[in-house]
């Protein structure tokens, strides 16, 4: 038994970003599927189905739109999965592989500031949602209860994710079970709500609507995962398998989602006045077509479901700042994560009177670099044969050096051609985005391709196609070298 096993109290991780020792290794892939489906059912999915009928589609289109999006962006999860399956460390450490354990800090510090905005997201949701509730049964939703519901929602998720790893999958296999009948009760009783007539009479968009829609669900639900992928993994046995880790790793994270998003736009395209709820309140209007019998469920159901998803992020998070160079145990990284998931959700919930614009221009912006970084790994993990030198990624002076200037110029010129390519009017201080839809032909920023979302897609295409094309040669390199003869020390964070 290793010395991190030893000293964990009450399943108290003691691991950081260091590699996962053999004897600590265990499970098998398809344990992968309780994280993954605790952290995606949540109600927010059924709020999707308002987003994506905004970019003006049928109903046939947003459900071909919610399957592409849906199914591929975890499929990506799925394979930075299996990074953590053959390198037992975090996503941002295996990472610094392709950029160099300095030039790795860029993209960290990109997902770093993902997972924290999405931690932030998922708790003024959860918060809200209680406040929301409350006031529709009668009690009280005013600032007490706010405070009440965001301490005892803040201690769930901060405290599971000190705790680490073995305590959060515990927590996120309840979560699972409790969620997954809730949201089937749920379906059952807004069936009634649904109108068939008027859900079918919805007009077809045009082929750049429908993309704007697919890139948008893309970007909501995997690509703000792909930089937590092998985070889970990681304590897999090596001989596990690969195509069991993709699989699990997808279908555990997409089954919810499916089915929340078909059933969201089946209601929104019911009733255009619910459609215009959801886009300023989602919790609050998905509670609006409930009988008061079953409200305190509901928000059990959506609290719950929005705690599974924070804490792995506040989790990941953690790992990333130790990967970014933070000289603190991991628990305390945890900590201060949740310092600032309180602040952002304080601020949100009791100073900020628009949500909703800012968080869309939040995903599509930090999608395009996140785009980008995955498509470097990706193409880092499909050219690799054999394992990485574990301790190697602990030392700029390894293999893997100090920056590796191909894969960062990728990262760079892909966020840049991206950002050219996408169209943010959710927050004035987007408005500088999209400066290449006019001189690329595609009708500027208020032309047919405005709201396509294209440039995600572009950033993780030039990324990949580049470090595939460059990245041989230098891997082949780095495979080759010696194994150094004395391992460098792994902070154990």
């Amino acid at each position: 038994m290793s010395t991190a096993t030893q000293d964990r109290p009450l399943g108290f991780e003691a691991n950081g970003i260091n590699v996962i020792s053999e004897d600590e290794r265990k499970g098998t892939p398809r344990d992968l599927f309780w994280p993954w489906f605790a952290a995606n059912i949540s109600v927010l999915g059924l709020a999707y189905g308002a987003y994506v009928l905004g970019f003006g589609i049928s109903f046939w289109q947003a459900c071909v739109a919610g399957v592409v999006g849906i199914v591929v962006s975890f499929l990506l999860v799925g394979f930075i999965a299996v990074a953590g399956k053959r390198g037992s460390a975090p996503t941002l450490v295996l990472s610094r592989a392709a950029f160099g354990v300095q030039g790795n800090k860029l993209p960290t510090m990109v997902a770093w500031i993902v997972n924290v905005g999405w931690e932030v997201v998922l708790t003024v949701l959860a918060t809200l949602a209680t406040a929301t509730v409350f006031h529709r049964l009668g009690w009280s939703s005013g600032d007490v209860t706010k405070v009440i519901a965001f301490l005892v929602i803040t201690v769930l998720v901060v405290g599971s994710a000190a705790l680490g790893f073995d305590t959060i999958m515990r927590l996120q296999a309840i979560i699972t079970v409790i969620t997954g009948v809730l949201t089937v009760v749920y379906f059952i009783l807004v069936i009634p709500k649904i109108h068939w007539a008027a859900v079918s009479s919805l007009h077809s968009g045009s082929p750049q609507a429908f993309l704007g829609a697919t890139v948008l669900v893309a970007t909501g639900f995997g690509l703000g995962w792909v930089q937590n992928g092998a985070d889970y993994s990681r304590y897999l046995p090596r001989r596990s398998s690969g195509a069991g880790v993709v699989g699990w790793t997808t279908f555990g994270a997409s089954i919810a989602p499916l089915f929340l998003l078909g059933f969201g736009v089946l209601l929104a395209g019911s009733s255009t006045s619910l459609s215009s709820a959801i886009n300023s309140d989602p919790i609050g209007a998905l509670s609006t077509i409930l009988p008061t019998w079953y409200l305190v469920p509901f928000v059990l159901v959506a609290v719950l479901g929005l705690v599974g998803g924070a804490v792995l992020d506040i989790y990941s998070s953690g790992l990333t700042l130790l990967a970014a160079g933070l000289p603190v145990p991991r628990w305390s990284a945890a900590l201060i994560d949740g310092v600032l998931m309180i602040v952002g959700t304080i601020y949100v919930v009791f100073f900020s009177s628009n949500f909703i614009g800012p968080f869309e221009g939040f995903l599509i912006t930090l999608g395009v670099p996140l785009a980008a970084w995955c498509g470097v790994m990706l193409a880092d993990i499909l050219l690799r044969r054999r394992p990485y030198a574990d301790a190697e990624l602990f030392t700029s002076s390894g293999r893997y050096g100090a920056v590796r200037w191909a894969p960062v110029t990728l990262m760079v010129a892909g966020t840049v051609i991206g950002w050219g390519l996408v169209v943010n009017t959710y927050a004035s201080w987007l408005s500088w985005q999209g400066y290449l839809l006019g001189p690329f032909g595609l009708g500027g920023k208020t032309g047919t391709w405005e709201y396509a979302n294209l440039g995600v897609i572009v950033a993780l295409v030039v990324a990949f196609v580049g470090w595939f094309v460059l990245g041989r040669s230098a891997i082949r390199r780095q495979e080759a070298a010696p194994v150094e003869q004395a391992p460098v020390e792994q902070p154990a964070g």
